[in-house]
Protein backbone atom coordinates (compact mmCIF):
# COMPACT_ATOMS: atom_id res chain seq x y z
CA UNK A 1 0.00 0.00 0.00
CA UNK A 2 0.97 3.49 -0.67
CA UNK A 3 0.42 6.48 0.86
CA UNK A 4 -0.09 9.74 -0.85
CA UNK A 5 -0.13 12.82 2.15
CA UNK A 6 -0.94 16.32 1.27
CA UNK A 7 1.21 18.65 2.87
CA UNK A 8 0.11 21.94 1.37
CA UNK A 9 -0.70 23.19 5.09
CA UNK A 10 2.78 22.46 6.17
CA UNK A 11 3.99 24.77 3.29
CA UNK A 12 1.68 27.53 3.67
CA UNK A 13 2.70 27.15 7.70
CA UNK A 14 6.23 27.50 7.77
CA UNK A 15 6.71 30.83 8.11
CA UNK A 16 5.16 30.61 11.38
CA UNK A 17 7.38 30.54 14.63
CA UNK A 18 4.60 28.40 16.63
CA UNK A 19 2.52 26.41 14.84
CA UNK A 20 -1.64 25.79 15.54
CA UNK A 21 -2.29 22.17 16.53
CA UNK A 22 -3.57 21.55 12.81
CA UNK A 23 -0.05 22.44 11.97
CA UNK A 24 1.56 19.84 14.94
CA UNK A 25 -0.62 17.05 12.95
CA UNK A 26 0.58 17.39 9.78
CA UNK A 27 4.44 17.39 10.92
CA UNK A 28 3.39 14.35 13.05
CA UNK A 29 2.33 12.58 9.92
CA UNK A 30 5.15 13.95 7.14
CA UNK A 31 7.70 12.24 9.36
CA UNK A 32 5.64 8.88 9.56
CA UNK A 33 4.90 9.33 6.21
CA UNK A 34 8.81 9.66 5.40
CA UNK A 35 9.64 6.31 8.17
CA UNK A 36 7.09 4.36 5.66
CA UNK A 37 9.95 4.58 2.56
CA UNK A 38 10.86 6.07 -0.76
CA UNK A 39 7.82 3.43 -1.82
CA UNK A 40 5.49 3.42 0.44
CA UNK A 41 5.07 7.17 0.79
CA UNK A 42 4.63 9.93 -1.33
CA UNK A 43 3.97 13.81 -0.78
CA UNK A 44 2.03 16.08 -2.54
CA UNK A 45 0.94 19.90 -2.50
CA UNK A 46 -2.11 21.92 -4.09
CA UNK A 47 -1.18 24.58 -6.68
CA UNK A 48 -3.58 28.16 -7.18
CA UNK A 49 -6.15 25.87 -8.51
CA UNK A 50 -6.47 22.98 -6.13
CA UNK A 51 -4.39 20.64 -8.34
CA UNK A 52 -2.42 18.01 -6.88
CA UNK A 53 1.64 18.50 -7.59
CA UNK A 54 4.12 15.54 -6.33
CA UNK A 55 6.94 17.13 -3.88
CA UNK A 56 10.68 15.74 -3.99
CA UNK A 57 10.99 13.23 -0.83
CA UNK A 58 14.57 14.75 0.17
CA UNK A 59 12.97 18.92 0.50
CA UNK A 60 10.14 17.12 2.63
CA UNK A 61 13.06 15.87 5.08
CA UNK A 62 14.57 18.92 4.89
CA UNK A 63 11.13 20.98 5.98
CA UNK A 64 10.28 18.54 8.75
CA UNK A 65 13.97 18.41 10.18
CA UNK A 66 14.09 21.97 10.50
CA UNK A 67 10.37 23.11 11.18
CA UNK A 68 10.68 20.54 13.84
CA UNK A 69 13.85 22.06 15.60
CA UNK A 70 11.77 25.77 14.96
CA UNK A 71 8.73 25.27 16.79
CA UNK A 72 10.49 23.05 20.05
CA UNK A 73 12.08 26.48 19.77
CA UNK A 74 15.21 24.78 19.67
CA UNK A 75 16.58 26.31 16.07
CA UNK A 76 19.13 28.85 15.71
CA UNK A 77 18.89 31.97 13.50
CA UNK A 78 20.22 29.59 10.14
CA UNK A 79 17.24 26.82 10.75
CA UNK A 80 14.59 29.83 11.35
CA UNK A 81 15.49 30.66 7.98
CA UNK A 82 15.71 27.41 6.67
CA UNK A 83 12.24 26.49 6.92
CA UNK A 84 10.84 29.51 5.33
CA UNK A 85 13.44 29.13 2.34
CA UNK A 86 12.83 25.16 2.03
CA UNK A 87 8.85 25.62 1.88
CA UNK A 88 9.24 28.50 -0.45
CA UNK A 89 11.20 26.37 -3.00
CA UNK A 90 8.51 23.43 -2.42
CA UNK A 91 5.80 25.93 -3.45
CA UNK A 92 7.80 27.69 -6.19
CA UNK A 93 8.49 23.83 -7.87
CA UNK A 94 4.40 23.35 -7.87
CA UNK A 95 3.69 25.98 -9.12
CA UNK A 96 5.90 25.68 -12.02
CA UNK A 97 4.28 22.18 -12.48
CA UNK A 98 7.40 20.32 -11.67
CA UNK A 99 5.70 17.44 -9.84
CA UNK A 100 2.36 17.36 -12.43
CA UNK A 101 4.33 14.46 -14.59
CA UNK A 102 5.03 12.25 -11.30
CA UNK A 103 1.87 12.50 -10.14
CA UNK A 104 0.49 12.01 -13.36
CA UNK A 105 2.64 8.47 -12.90
CA UNK A 106 1.06 7.86 -9.27
CA UNK A 107 -2.23 8.13 -10.87
CA UNK A 108 -1.87 5.12 -13.49
CA UNK A 109 0.13 3.09 -11.27
CA UNK A 110 -1.14 -0.28 -10.18
CA UNK A 111 -1.98 -1.40 -6.62
CA UNK A 112 -3.90 0.35 -3.45
CA UNK A 113 -3.18 3.44 -3.05
CA UNK A 114 -4.27 5.83 -0.08
CA UNK A 115 -4.66 9.72 -0.02
CA UNK A 116 -4.67 11.22 3.08
CA UNK A 117 -5.59 14.93 3.66
CA UNK A 118 -5.18 16.42 7.09
CA UNK A 119 -6.18 19.67 7.35
CA UNK A 120 -10.04 21.22 6.33
CA UNK A 121 -8.72 23.25 3.64
CA UNK A 122 -9.62 22.73 -0.03
CA UNK A 123 -12.43 20.23 0.94
CA UNK A 124 -14.76 23.08 -0.43
CA UNK A 125 -14.22 22.06 -4.06
CA UNK A 126 -12.84 18.59 -4.24
CA UNK A 127 -12.78 18.11 -8.17
CA UNK A 128 -9.28 16.88 -8.04
CA UNK A 129 -9.85 14.38 -5.10
CA UNK A 130 -12.80 13.01 -7.32
CA UNK A 131 -10.35 12.65 -10.50
CA UNK A 132 -7.89 10.38 -7.70
CA UNK A 133 -11.04 8.28 -6.90
CA UNK A 134 -11.84 7.57 -10.09
CA UNK A 135 -8.27 6.10 -11.10
CA UNK A 136 -8.60 3.89 -8.19
CA UNK A 137 -6.89 5.87 -5.25
CA UNK A 138 -8.69 5.20 -1.99
CA UNK A 139 -9.73 8.81 -0.01
CA UNK A 140 -9.55 8.96 3.77
CA UNK A 141 -9.76 12.60 5.29
CA UNK A 142 -8.71 13.61 9.08
CA UNK A 143 -11.69 15.58 10.82
CA UNK A 144 -10.56 17.81 13.50
CA UNK A 145 -14.16 19.17 14.80
CA UNK A 146 -17.11 20.61 13.42
CA UNK A 147 -17.13 23.39 15.73
CA UNK A 148 -17.22 26.30 12.91
CA UNK A 149 -20.87 24.13 11.89
CA UNK A 150 -22.23 22.99 15.03
CA UNK A 151 -21.12 26.97 16.98
CA UNK A 152 -21.43 29.42 14.03
CA UNK A 153 -21.49 32.12 16.70
CA UNK A 154 -17.69 31.50 17.62
CA UNK A 155 -16.53 31.47 13.37
CA UNK A 156 -15.61 33.72 11.15
CA UNK A 157 -18.22 35.05 9.39
CA UNK A 158 -19.34 32.68 6.33
CA UNK A 159 -16.87 29.93 7.97
CA UNK A 160 -19.85 27.94 8.82
CA UNK A 161 -21.32 27.62 5.12
CA UNK A 162 -17.69 26.78 4.12
CA UNK A 163 -17.40 23.93 6.66
CA UNK A 164 -20.91 22.19 5.99
CA UNK A 165 -19.64 22.49 2.29
CA UNK A 166 -16.77 20.51 3.49
CA UNK A 167 -18.47 17.82 5.98
CA UNK A 168 -20.42 17.07 3.08
CA UNK A 169 -17.72 16.30 0.43
CA UNK A 170 -16.09 13.86 2.87
CA UNK A 171 -19.61 12.51 3.28
CA UNK A 172 -20.32 11.90 -0.55
CA UNK A 173 -16.63 10.81 -1.16
CA UNK A 174 -14.85 9.76 1.77
CA UNK A 175 -13.54 5.63 2.02
CA UNK A 176 -12.83 6.58 5.69
CA UNK A 177 -12.79 8.91 8.37
CA UNK A 178 -10.08 9.75 11.08
CA UNK A 179 -11.12 11.71 13.63
CA UNK A 180 -9.07 12.57 16.78
CA UNK A 181 -11.74 12.16 19.94
CA UNK A 182 -15.44 10.03 19.74
CA UNK A 183 -16.60 13.54 20.47
CA UNK A 184 -16.17 14.63 16.84
CA UNK A 185 -17.23 11.48 15.49
CA UNK A 186 -20.49 12.03 17.61
CA UNK A 187 -21.15 15.17 16.64
CA UNK A 188 -19.93 13.75 12.17
CA UNK A 189 -22.11 10.77 12.93
CA UNK A 190 -25.35 12.31 11.72
CA UNK A 191 -23.82 13.53 8.38
CA UNK A 192 -22.29 10.35 7.77
CA UNK A 193 -25.69 8.81 8.17
CA UNK A 194 -27.59 10.55 5.04
CA UNK A 195 -24.64 8.50 3.06
CA UNK A 196 -25.91 4.76 2.78
CA UNK A 197 -22.59 3.03 2.55
CA UNK A 198 -21.63 5.58 5.41
CA UNK A 199 -17.55 5.36 5.41
CA UNK A 200 -16.26 3.59 8.49
CA UNK A 201 -15.17 6.39 10.86
CA UNK A 202 -11.43 5.41 13.14
CA UNK A 203 -11.29 7.23 16.70
CA UNK A 204 -7.58 8.06 17.03
CA UNK A 205 -6.51 10.39 19.86
CA UNK A 206 -3.56 12.56 19.03
CA UNK A 207 0.09 12.16 20.29
CA UNK A 208 1.68 14.77 22.44
CA UNK A 209 4.93 16.27 21.15
CA UNK A 210 6.20 18.46 23.98
CA UNK A 211 9.73 19.54 24.86
CA UNK A 212 11.50 18.21 27.44
CA UNK A 213 12.56 20.61 30.28
CA UNK A 214 14.02 20.21 33.11
CA UNK A 215 12.71 20.35 37.16
CA UNK A 216 12.56 24.28 37.75
CA UNK A 217 12.93 25.89 41.37
CA UNK A 218 9.24 26.83 42.46
CA UNK A 219 8.56 30.20 41.43
CA UNK A 220 7.90 32.63 44.45
CA UNK A 221 4.49 33.94 43.26
CA UNK A 222 1.81 31.35 42.60
CA UNK A 223 0.69 31.50 38.70
CA UNK A 224 -1.88 30.25 36.33
CA UNK A 225 -1.37 29.46 32.59
CA UNK A 226 -3.96 29.32 29.68
CA UNK A 227 -2.79 28.44 26.32
CA UNK A 228 -4.82 28.68 22.77
CA UNK A 229 -6.09 31.07 20.55
CA UNK A 230 -7.72 34.02 21.65
CA UNK A 231 -10.62 33.77 20.50
CA UNK A 232 -14.47 33.86 22.42
CA UNK A 233 -15.19 30.01 22.24
CA UNK A 234 -11.90 29.79 24.83
CA UNK A 235 -13.83 32.07 27.18
CA UNK A 236 -10.89 34.04 28.15
CA UNK A 237 -13.58 36.30 29.13
CA UNK A 238 -14.31 34.85 32.37
CA UNK A 239 -10.54 34.87 33.46
CA UNK A 240 -10.09 38.27 32.56
CA UNK A 241 -12.95 39.34 35.02
CA UNK A 242 -12.18 37.21 37.76
CA UNK A 243 -8.33 38.49 37.51
CA UNK A 244 -10.16 41.82 37.79
CA UNK A 245 -12.01 41.40 41.11
CA UNK A 246 -8.87 39.42 42.07
CA UNK A 247 -7.21 42.51 41.79
CA UNK A 248 -8.96 44.75 43.45
CA UNK A 249 -9.67 42.38 46.91
CA UNK A 250 -5.53 40.95 47.26
CA UNK A 251 -4.18 43.86 45.18
CA UNK A 252 -0.62 42.56 44.95
CA UNK A 253 -1.10 39.21 47.08
CA UNK A 254 -3.41 37.77 43.66
CA UNK A 255 -2.11 35.17 41.91
CA UNK A 256 -0.75 36.17 38.12
CA UNK A 257 -2.50 34.93 34.55
CA UNK A 258 0.02 33.83 31.89
CA UNK A 259 -2.07 34.15 28.55
CA UNK A 260 -0.05 32.24 26.11
CA UNK A 261 -1.78 32.58 21.95
CA UNK A 262 -1.86 34.65 19.46
CA UNK A 263 -4.96 36.63 18.91
CA UNK A 264 -8.05 35.34 16.99
CA UNK A 265 -11.07 36.76 16.00
CA UNK A 266 -14.31 37.84 17.16
CA UNK A 267 -12.59 38.90 20.29
CA UNK A 268 -12.87 42.30 20.81
CA UNK A 269 -14.55 42.98 24.20
CA UNK A 270 -11.06 40.09 25.56
CA UNK A 271 -8.57 42.78 23.62
CA UNK A 272 -9.77 45.48 25.26
CA UNK A 273 -9.56 44.54 28.42
CA UNK A 274 -6.74 43.31 27.33
CA UNK A 275 -5.03 46.43 26.45
CA UNK A 276 -7.64 49.04 27.99
CA UNK A 277 -8.12 47.49 31.61
CA UNK A 278 -5.47 49.23 33.72
CA UNK A 279 -6.34 46.72 36.58
CA UNK A 280 -5.05 43.65 35.10
CA UNK A 281 -1.73 45.08 34.13
CA UNK A 282 -0.12 43.68 37.40
CA UNK A 283 -1.44 40.26 37.61
CA UNK A 284 -2.46 39.46 33.82
CA UNK A 285 0.27 39.21 31.24
CA UNK A 286 -0.27 38.43 27.42
CA UNK A 287 2.55 36.63 25.89
CA UNK A 288 1.47 36.04 22.60
CA UNK A 289 2.60 32.58 21.03
CA UNK A 290 5.71 30.91 22.31
CA UNK A 291 7.82 28.20 21.39
CA UNK A 292 7.13 24.86 23.03
CA UNK A 293 10.23 24.82 25.36
CA UNK A 294 9.48 28.22 26.39
CA UNK A 295 5.60 26.83 26.90
CA UNK A 296 6.65 23.57 28.44
CA UNK A 297 8.62 25.93 31.35
CA UNK A 298 6.03 28.18 31.70
CA UNK A 299 3.92 25.30 32.63
CA UNK A 300 5.87 23.34 34.85
CA UNK A 301 5.82 26.22 37.08
CA UNK A 302 2.39 27.18 37.03
CA UNK A 303 -0.53 25.79 39.88
CA UNK A 304 -2.52 25.08 36.58
CA UNK A 305 -3.72 25.49 33.29
CA UNK A 306 -6.50 26.97 33.09
CA UNK A 307 -8.90 25.36 29.98
CA UNK A 308 -12.28 26.82 30.38
CA UNK A 309 -13.57 26.52 26.98
CA UNK A 310 -17.26 26.10 25.66
CA UNK A 311 -16.53 23.59 23.24
CA UNK A 312 -13.47 21.43 21.84
CA UNK A 313 -13.02 18.65 19.50
CA UNK A 314 -10.16 17.66 21.34
CA UNK A 315 -7.94 19.13 24.36
CA UNK A 316 -4.21 19.29 23.06
CA UNK A 317 -3.72 21.65 25.86
CA UNK A 318 -4.73 19.22 28.24
CA UNK A 319 -2.81 16.53 27.12
CA UNK A 320 0.78 18.90 27.12
CA UNK A 321 -0.13 19.95 30.17
CA UNK A 322 -1.22 16.68 32.11
CA UNK A 323 1.66 15.07 30.02
CA UNK A 324 4.24 17.48 32.12
CA UNK A 325 2.79 16.53 35.92
CA UNK A 326 0.66 19.68 35.58
CA UNK A 327 -2.67 20.11 37.35
CA UNK A 328 -5.60 20.98 35.40
CA UNK A 329 -8.63 22.83 35.56
CA UNK A 330 -11.00 22.74 32.96
CA UNK A 331 -14.65 22.81 31.44
CA UNK A 332 -16.79 19.61 31.68
CA UNK A 333 -16.73 18.81 28.22
CA UNK A 334 -16.89 14.97 26.73
CA UNK A 335 -13.63 15.59 24.33
CA UNK A 336 -11.69 16.93 27.66
CA UNK A 337 -13.21 13.95 29.79
CA UNK A 338 -11.68 11.56 27.04
CA UNK A 339 -8.46 13.18 27.09
CA UNK A 340 -7.74 13.74 30.93
CA UNK A 341 -10.36 11.05 32.03
CA UNK A 342 -10.89 11.66 36.05
CA UNK A 343 -8.00 13.13 36.37
CA UNK A 344 -8.44 17.26 36.02
CA UNK A 345 -10.88 19.15 38.00
CA UNK A 346 -13.84 19.63 35.43
CA UNK A 347 -16.35 22.82 35.94
CA UNK A 348 -18.74 24.58 34.02
CA UNK A 349 -17.58 26.77 31.87
CA UNK A 350 -20.16 29.67 32.81
CA UNK A 351 -20.19 28.90 36.63
CA UNK A 352 -17.79 31.59 37.37
CA UNK A 353 -18.30 31.39 41.34
CA UNK A 354 -17.08 28.05 40.72
CA UNK A 355 -13.92 28.68 38.60
CA UNK A 356 -13.31 31.67 41.45
CA UNK A 357 -13.06 29.18 44.40
CA UNK A 358 -10.74 26.57 42.82
CA UNK A 359 -8.18 29.05 41.28
CA UNK A 360 -7.93 30.75 44.99
CA UNK A 361 -7.48 27.25 45.98
CA UNK A 362 -5.08 26.28 43.87
CA UNK A 363 -3.42 29.38 44.16
CA UNK A 364 -2.80 28.78 48.16
CA UNK A 365 0.81 26.24 49.48
CA UNK A 366 -0.47 22.89 50.17
CA UNK A 367 -3.89 23.25 48.34
CA UNK A 368 -5.72 20.05 49.02
CA UNK A 369 -7.40 19.98 45.77
CA UNK A 370 -4.34 20.51 43.78
CA UNK A 371 -2.62 17.60 45.88
CA UNK A 372 -5.61 15.24 45.14
CA UNK A 373 -5.37 15.86 41.20
CA UNK A 374 -1.36 15.28 41.51
CA UNK A 375 -2.06 12.00 43.42
CA UNK A 376 -4.80 10.76 40.40
CA UNK A 377 -2.33 11.98 37.86
CA UNK A 378 -0.62 9.06 38.78
CA UNK A 379 -2.74 6.77 37.16
CA UNK A 380 -2.77 8.67 33.78
CA UNK A 381 -0.94 7.91 30.52
CA UNK A 382 -0.21 10.14 27.74
CA UNK A 383 -1.74 10.02 24.53
CA UNK A 384 1.27 9.05 22.10
CA UNK A 385 2.00 9.15 18.08
CA UNK A 386 3.14 5.46 17.81
CA UNK A 387 -0.07 3.87 19.04
CA UNK A 388 -2.21 6.95 17.21
CA UNK A 389 -0.30 5.87 13.79
CA UNK A 390 -0.47 1.82 14.70
CA UNK A 391 -4.63 2.26 14.45
CA UNK A 392 -3.98 4.39 11.45
CA UNK A 393 -2.39 2.50 9.51
CA UNK A 394 -4.47 -0.89 10.12
CA UNK A 395 -7.32 1.19 9.29
CA UNK A 396 -6.07 2.17 6.23
CA UNK A 397 -5.01 -1.24 4.68
CA UNK A 398 -8.53 -2.34 5.73
CA UNK A 399 -10.26 0.60 3.95
CA UNK A 400 -7.69 0.47 0.85
CA UNK A 401 -8.91 -3.38 0.49
CA UNK A 402 -12.16 -2.70 0.65
CA UNK A 403 -12.78 0.72 -1.35
CA UNK A 404 -10.20 0.17 -4.59
CA UNK A 405 -12.89 -1.91 -6.62
CA UNK A 406 -15.96 0.67 -5.93
CA UNK A 407 -13.52 3.59 -6.41
CA UNK A 408 -11.66 2.61 -9.44
CA UNK A 409 -15.47 2.60 -11.04
CA UNK A 410 -16.44 5.58 -10.18
CA UNK A 411 -16.72 8.74 -12.73
CA UNK A 412 -15.22 12.05 -12.65
CA UNK A 413 -17.60 14.88 -11.21
CA UNK A 414 -17.99 18.23 -11.47
CA UNK A 415 -16.81 20.45 -8.59
CA UNK A 416 -19.53 20.55 -5.64
CA UNK A 417 -20.77 24.03 -4.57
CA UNK A 418 -23.11 23.73 -1.78
CA UNK A 419 -23.80 21.48 1.16
CA UNK A 420 -26.87 19.30 1.21
CA UNK A 421 -29.57 20.83 3.13
CA UNK A 422 -31.71 19.61 5.77
CA UNK A 423 -29.19 17.63 7.50
CA UNK A 424 -30.89 15.94 10.51
CA UNK A 425 -29.90 14.04 13.77
CA UNK A 426 -29.19 10.18 14.18
CA UNK A 427 -27.49 7.59 15.78
CA UNK A 428 -23.70 8.36 15.13
CA UNK A 429 -21.71 5.80 13.10
CA UNK A 430 -18.48 4.46 13.99
CA UNK A 431 -15.88 2.13 12.87
CA UNK A 432 -15.89 -1.19 15.45
CA UNK A 433 -13.70 -3.21 13.52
Amino acid sequence: MQVILDISRLLRSAPRPVPSGIDRVELAYARHVLALGRTSGRFVARDLWGAFHIVPRDLVERLAATLGREWAGEAGSDARRAAPVTAQLMRGRVLLGLGRVPFRRVLRAEGPRVFLHLSHTALENPWHIRRMRARGITFVPLIHDLIPATHPEYARPGEAERHLRRIANTVALADGVIVNSAATAAALGPHLARRADAPPVLVAPLGTDHAQVPELPVPLEPYFVVLGTIEPRKNHLLLLNLWRQFAARMGAAAPRLLIVGRRGWENENILDMLDRCAALRPTVQELGPLPDRRVAELLKGARALLFPSFVEGYGLPLAEALSLGVPVICSDLPALREVGGEVPDYLDPLDGAAWRAAILDYARTGSPARRAQLQRMAGWRAPAWEEHFTAVSGFLRRVAGAAAPAAAAAPAAPPAQHAPRGLTLVRPVQDRS
